[in-house]
């Protein structure tokens, strides 16, 4: 482990349900923070304030407020499935209403807070376990688009991997991209012209 990587490790790993509580409780008290007060000014206090813990306690969790952000990162990319993609209808004609899924789900995810979505995205700094939720939740998702693909009568396109990971990295792209503004006040407009981009893609349309 480099020097870089212990300065954004997590000093205990819960293994109790009370410790895992307590360390949630942190969490969830830093993203309030670091939203209201932004990066430079959500201190390591005000989050233990905001936790109702002492210092000392949140100390015992994480070494300062690098590993707390790197966390909340981790946490925010490693964030599961494609909500609704078993449920897709895979008739002939409906691969528009399967993409609007796709990109909903994307926008979704990060719709709730926007000036964190920022903070994360440009302050919190590069650990091994970053790196590995992201190659881990790409893969992840990147299968699972490509499942759909394969299974849709209306995908027309035949390199299916290089599509999906071109699928995947367009919408989350733009979609980080738009929700951390702000006012991400075109949320209507991504997803129609993003619906309508990858649909074109997929179906081979001249």
């Amino acid at each position: 482990m480099t020097p870089a990587d212990r300065r954004l490790t997590p000093r205990r790993k819960p293994r109790q349900v009370r410790a895992e509580l307590t360390r949630e409780r942190i969490l969830t008290a830093a993203a309030h923070v670091f939203a209201e007060y932004g990066y430079a000014a959500g201190t390591t206090n005000r989050i233990a304030e905001q936790a109702r813990m002492s210092i000392g306690s949140l100390y015992q969790y994480f070494p300062n407020k690098d590993a707390i952000l790197a966390e909340l990162l981790v946490r925010h990319i490693d964030r599961g499935a494609w909500t609704g993609a078993d449920e897709l209808d895979m008739t002939p004609g409906s691969l528009k209403g399967a993409i609007r899924s796709l990109v909903r789900d994307a926008i979704d995810h990060h719709r709730d807070d926007p000036q964190l979505l920022r903070i994360m995205i440009e302050e919190a700094p590069v650990s091994s376990d970053l790196i590995e939720a992201i190659d881990r939740h790409g893969k992840a998702q990147v299968s699972q688009v490509r499942e759909v693909f394969a299974r849709h009568p209306d995908v027309q396109v035949k390199d299916l991997d290089m599509a999906a990971e071109l699928v995947v990295g367009t919408v989350e792209m733009n979609t980080h991209k738009l929700m951390a503004t702000p006012h991400p006040t075109q949320v209507e407009r991504l997803e129609t012209e993003l619906v309508a981009m990858v649909t074109r893609y997929l179906r081979g349309d001249r």
